[in-house]
Order: C-alpha cells, then sequence, then structure tokens
C-alpha cells in the first residue's frame, strides 16, 4: 500500500533520526517497522513566522518495496546515418533539442558558436581579469549557453509548455543530483552545471549527432520560403532541410541577420534594470527571523522574490542567487553588462539580484521607432554602452550605494563586492532614462517597506541588467515554423518563447517535434 502525506517538520524535529518514518507512522496509525520507505516527492521551506517549518510532501511505502529507478525511459537511437536537422545553439533549447531529435530517429547536427565548457573559462577569466571580451566565448555563448556559467536555477512557472519532470529527470541521468526532483526551488549550481553539459554533449555525439564548436552561423541561402543552406563564418556552406534555431536572447547578429534579409521580426517588450548586492546575513537575517545571528545550519542561504507596481509599470527581482555572484555578461567590448549566478552549496558571503523594470515595447520606445522590430535592440544597446562609459571604459561597473540612488547621491566609496572586474561610484540616479530610474528608486522604497533591512547603506546596486529576456520576438505559427519560412524553426528564449532552463528545454523539444514532423 502506497499512502501520499504532507508532513509538516521544525527545525528541532529535522535534526532527529527517522522523523519522517516517526511521523507518517503517527499520522496513518501504523506501526513504524510496517513502513518500508518514505520517498520525498517535494520539499519546501516556510519561514513567514518565527517559527520556520520544513514541509514534506511523500509517499509513504507500507509492506511494499519502493521502486529503484525512474519511470522515465530515454530511448536513444543510433541516427549516424538518419536524416539531419540542423540546430543553431547549444544553450537548453537546442541541447534538449538534440536529445528530442535522437529519440525521434534523427540524426541533430549542432552548429555552436562559441567554446565547448572546459575551453570557455580561458574566456571567461579573460573577462573578469584583463577586461577583454571574446564575442564568441563569454558568459552568454558557449556550450550549454548563458546557463552554464549563470547559476543553473530550474524553478519555472511554464507548467503546461512541456513534461518538466522529464527535463529534471534527464538533467538527473545526465549527472545532476535527484534533489532537484524534490526541492521547490531546485537549482544545480554553477560549479556543477558544465559537467551536466559536457555528458549531454557525449550522449549526443554517442548516438551519431555531431556538435561542432567555434562553428558562427553568419548567412543563410532562401529559396521558394525556405533556407537551403546555411553560410559559416569560415566560408562552409552546409545544405540543409530543416533548421532550429536556438542562438539564445544575446545572439544579435542573427536578429540583424534576420533583418536585413526582410524576414518578419517583431519588437516585444522586456525589462531592464540593476544587480542588487547584500551581505547574505542580512538577506538571512530578514527571511529568517535571525538578525544579528547567524541562520541555522539546516536552512539554505536566504532567497527573496519581490515586486511592485509603480505608476502601472511592474518592478520586481529577477534571477534572485544566494550566496552567489555576480558576473560580467557583456558579449562584445564596448558594453558593460551584469548578470547573476550561485554555486552548489550557496555558500559565498553575498546576495545578489537583478531588480528591473518593464520596457513595454509600444508605449516606451517612441524614440527608437526608426529601427522597427530592432528598437528594443537598440535601447539595449544604448544603456549598455552608457554603464560602460561610466564604468570607466572596461569591465568594471558603475555602482552606487542603494540608499544614495534612492536619494540621489553619489556614493563616496562603495561596499565590497563579489564583481570581480570590479565597481566604480557613478550617479545612476541621473544616467538611467527617467523611466528606469524613477521606477527602480520608487520599487526601492517599497521593498524596504516589505522586508524590513533591505533598504540599507551596506547594500551596492550594479548596472545594467540588461538581458533577462529578448527584446526581440521570431515569429511562427501553429507549427511552430516561421510564417514565412516554412522550415525554419525559432526556439526558446532567442525566439522569445522561453525565461529560464527549464522552459527554453521544453520549448526546445517541442520545436525538434515539429521538425521532425512529430508534433
Amino acid at each position: 500500500m502506497i499512502k501520499q502525506l504532507q508532513l509538516r517538520i521544525t527545525l528541532q524535529e529535522e535534526r532527529q533520526t527517522g522523523i519522517l518514518v516517526n511521523k507518517a507512522s503517527q499520522l496513518l496509525n501504523v506501526k513504524s517497522e510496517d513502513i518500508s520507505a518514505v520517498k520525498v516527492l517535494r520539499k519546501s521551506i516556510d519561514a513567514r513566522k518565527k517559527l520556520i517549518i520544513i514541509n514534506y510532501k511523500v509517499d509513504v511505502y507500507i509492506n511494499e518495496p519502493i521502486p529503484e529507478h525512474s519511470s522515465y525511459v530515454f530511448d536513444y537511437k543510433d541516427v549516424s546515418h538518419a536524416k539531419p536537422i540542423h540546430i543553431i545553439g547549444f544553450g537548453p533549447a537546442g541541447m534538449y533539442a538534440a536529445l528530442r531529435c535522437i529519440e525521434l530517429g534523427f540524426k541533430p547536427i549542432v552548429l555552436e558558436r562559441g567554446k565547448n565548457v572546459q575551453d570557455r573559462r580561458r574566456d571567461l577569466k579573460a573577462i573578469n581579469q584583463d577586461h577583454l571580451v571574446n564575442e564568441d566565448s563569454n558568459y552568454c555563448f558557449g556550450e550549454g549557453g548563458a546557463g552554464t556559467y549563470s547559476d543553473g536555477k530550474l524553478y519555472t512557472r511554464s507548467l503546461k509548455r512541456g513534461d518538466v519532470r522529464k527535463i529534471f529527470e534527464n538533467l538527473v541521468f545526465h549527472g545532476a543530483t535527484d534533489q532537484i526532483l524534490v526541492d521547490a526551488h531546485p537549482h544545480i549550481g554553477t560549479n556543477k552545471l558544465p559537467k551536466v553539459v559536457k555528458n549531454i554533449r557525449e550522449t549526443i555525439l554517442k548516438f551519431g549527432g555531431e556538435v561542432h564548436f567555434e562553428t558562427r552561423v553568419t548567412d543563410f541561402n532562401i529559396k521558394d520560403h525556405k533556407i537551403t543552406s546555411i553560410i559559416l563564418k569560415n566560408g562552409c556552406e552546409l545544405d540543409t532541410e530543416n533548421v532550429i534555431l536556438a542562438t539564445g536572447h544575446s545572439a544579435r547578429d542573427i536578429y540583424y541577420l534576420l533583418h536585413n534579409k526582410g524576414i518578419q521580426l517583431k519588437a516585444k517588450s522586456f525589462a531592464m534594470g540593476v544587480r542588487v548586492e547584500h551581505p547574505q546575513d542580512i538577506i538571512d537575517g530578514i527571511q529568517y527571523h535571525c538578525k544579528g545571528e547567524k541562520r541555522d545550519e539546516l536552512l539554505p542561504a536566504a532567497a527573496y522574490s519581490l515586486v511592485q507596481q509603480v505608476n502601472h509599470r511592474g518592478v520586481y527581482s529577477f534571477c534572485m542567487c544566494p550566496g552567489g555572484f555576480i558576473v560580467p555578461a557583456a558579449t562584445a567590448n564596448g558594453e558593460v553588462v551584469v548578470n547573476g549566478m550561485s554555486p552548489s552549496k550557496r555558500n559565498n558571503e553575498y546576495a545578489n539580484s537583478g531588480i528591473v523594470v518593464e520596457i513595454n515595447s509600444d508605449k516606451d520606445l517612441y524614440k527608437y521607432e526608426q529601427y522597427g522590430a530592432l528598437k528594443g535592440l537598440e535601447y539595449q544597446k544604448d544603456l549598455e554602452r552608457l554603464a560602460f562609459t561610466a564604468g570607466g571604459r572596461t569591465q568594471t561597473a558603475p555602482a552606487q550605494r542603494l540608499t544614495d540612488f534612492v536619494e540621489g547621491n553619489l556614493s563616496p566609496s562603495l561596499n565590497p563586492t563579489s564583481y570581480q572586474p570590479g565597481l566604480k561610484s557613478a550617479p545612476l540616479h541621473s544616467l538611467f532614462p527617467k523611466l528606469i530610474g524613477s521606477s527602480l528608486r520608487k520599487g526601492f522604497k517599497a521593498f524596504g517597506e516589505k522586508m524590513r533591512g533591505y533598504y540599507t547603506a551596506e547594500a551596492n546596486i550594479i548596472g545594467v541588467e540588461s538581458r533577462t529576456s529578448s527584446p526581440v520576438n521570431i515569429p511562427r505559427n501553429e507549427n511552430l515554423a516561421h510564417p514565412e519560412i516554412t522550415n525554419l524553426f525559432p526556439c526558446g528564449e532567442g525566439g522569445g518563447y522561453a525565461g529560464g532552463i527549464v522552459s527554453a528545454a521544453m520549448d526546445g523539444e517541442r520545436c525538434a517535434e515539429a521538425a521532425t514532423g512529430h508534433l
């Protein structure tokens, strides 16, 4: 017999050996020795009150063995000589598209402009230490995409787009901890993702797929509303049948390529703002009601999620990284972009989060109308160039103490930071466009009311957080193909159809099904 229960466990109880079996025994009125196993399905922390509770959703096996294996089976076939599908980009969307193609009996040929995870590390070091950006290999481009070295958070609200559990099980199959199957807000960690990504690549190669690194697509030949061949930076031309475009939200050259060819694109709304960085102890103290003390050792570094409407415009936290780092996410020299990441243990002394403002493509970008569908992209670029200049024309980022930003004062000094290229004090309060700066200042004040202690001079704000999502949508029809180019399947964040690792992976699978005729 299997019974499903919700168990509420205090921190004191959590320290007791066999607490889940004992609790289940009491609630079900059965002997503990009759319980074969308690399988945790979901685990979350409720810290809304001083008495912190750990919530468990469990299956209790009574006189019955627990299954040893996952119910998911990944049926990868030898596709060495199968019909090819070209996939441009090897981030989450491209990786899962490739895996799904193999399951369906098609050969994925992946073209990735960046380097593999190991070689990519040298280029990340060059950004952090030498302030040099390799425009094909950086925190956004390369094996695994932006997710590989930008945290690995797996939380998604896109539950209707596909089988979320399958995405997670496939990550576990390729080396991720099975804890991601349980945690309410699962996270792999920047230090562990590269191995998972490498394993996915090896699966693709093992079953006959191809993955080509440092292979940048620069042009398409189009005839009769179809891409007939792909042109590479090295001059090579590849004949193609179907193309899955999974280039991510920062592959601006692809947007320009499509735009210059007269292929339909649409401007879409997005968000921009800053990274705010607090000492982790401050966030722990607020969230766990332990100000002035260290959080309980059983508790992870505390996170937060904040949202505020300011003059009918959303201001909200984005990609919150407890115990994490701020990293330089520029994809070209002459711009400064910041992003956040966390190692698996989330044990760094700082907490950071994007705090961003909604930008409405129809109402807010009237000064950029000359750029048509690319107006949001040009707006992004202007703010990134502004941050580059304000930071001193290196990857040093412009920054301000949080309170100084809100009150309109230049900070005479800044707090310590996790951002390796360094910070430079700058008047961000006057540099940002009014629709962003004013909204952020009011939003930060409201957040200080919601989280007492959040609004503090001990926090820095760092600019700019500009790559939250694509400002461009590559349209597609009900069959997931572009309405004008019938064998082009725009996919993932770059197409405007995803907002993170999990939703991009699910969209990659769907596009693979569409490109292979199995949708």
